[in-house]
């Protein structure tokens, strides 16, 4: 290789990122100083000790509590996590799709600061939080997390669907409001069907994360499988906390990969 060559090559390096090698620094000092702030007890968690415990806990699991009403009693609370989930999701899209429609700057600015501030509100606050709260005001029961998951849902799925309006092309519309159509119309038959197919897919991918949220619900009271694995947890009753431990990853796992063959399908439509 000529002098000439190298000389090119090295022209050719990009400069080095002080930035981000800073930033690397500063995210490293940040781990090490969590884990020293947390004083983690290393040898008590991985000691002998320690593991013949766990190992002595997890074999009480085995074998799970396969009897019939055990096995009606996981499914009943299968399907009552599966129903939260599906209210929740539901009564999300709804409000979510109608908030959207200030938040994508369609009724003014200060509309949109104002529905955006509430989305932004909704989502911040975490669904066990909101869980709580619903538990005091609505009393323990599947009512409460249903109420709980649609409203920190819907302020993700309304900023989701505020930012596809956004980046939906305008031209389709605004060609039929020129041809005369009404405000509502235009919108119905040129954006919204732009835009239905991802919403859709954003519902769906949020059913997903619902249903393992709905299973935790429960530990706070707000029923299904959360519920009675918290009480049989609680009195010590391995056995039948593993059945519900299956049921839920059974549960969580249909849910997926229904929800993911759907947005599959979609996709093409959507592409």
């Amino acid at each position: 290789m000529s002098a000439t060559t190298s000389i090119d090559l090295r022209a050719q390096r990009p400069p080095p990122c002080w930035r981000c090698a800073a930033l690397g620094l500063a995210v490293t000092a940040a781990v090490i100083a969590s884990f020293a702030y947390l004083a983690v007890d290393w040898r008590a968690l991985f000691g002998a000790t320690a593991l013949r415990a766990m190992a002595k806990f997890i074999a009480e699991f085995f074998p799970p509590d396969l009897s019939p009403a055990f096995v009606a009693k996981a499914a009943w609370g299968a399907l009552q996590t599966f129903a939260v989930a599906a209210v929740g999701t539901l009564l999300a899209v709804v409000f979510g799709g109608l908030v959207a429609l200030p938040a994508s700057g369609r009724f003014g600015k200060a509309a949109r600061i104002a529905s955006r501030f509430g989305l932004n509100f909704l989502r911040s606050v975490p669904e066990l939080v909101w869980a709580a709260l619903m538990v005091l005001a609505a009393g323990l029961g599947p009512f409460a997390g249903a109420l709980a998951l649609a409203l920190h849902t819907t302020g993700v799925l309304g900023r989701l669907y505020a930012e596809s309006l956004e980046n939906a092309p305008p031209a389709p519309e605004r060609a039929l409001r020129e041809s005369g159509a009404s405000r509502f119309s235009a919108f119905t038959y040129a954006t919204l069907p732009l835009v239905l197919t991802q919403g859709v897919a954003y519902a769906l991918y949020r059913l997903e994360m619902n249903i393992r949220m709905a299973a935790m619900l429960g530990f706070v009271g707000a029923g299904g499988l959360g519920q009675l694995l918290y009480f049989h947890l609680s009195i010590f009753q391995q056995a039948q906390s593993a059945t519900l431990l299956i049921a839920m990853f059974l549960l969580v796992f249909a849910v997926d990969a229904a929800s993911g063959w759907l947005r599959a399908r979609l996709a093409p439509a959507h592409g």
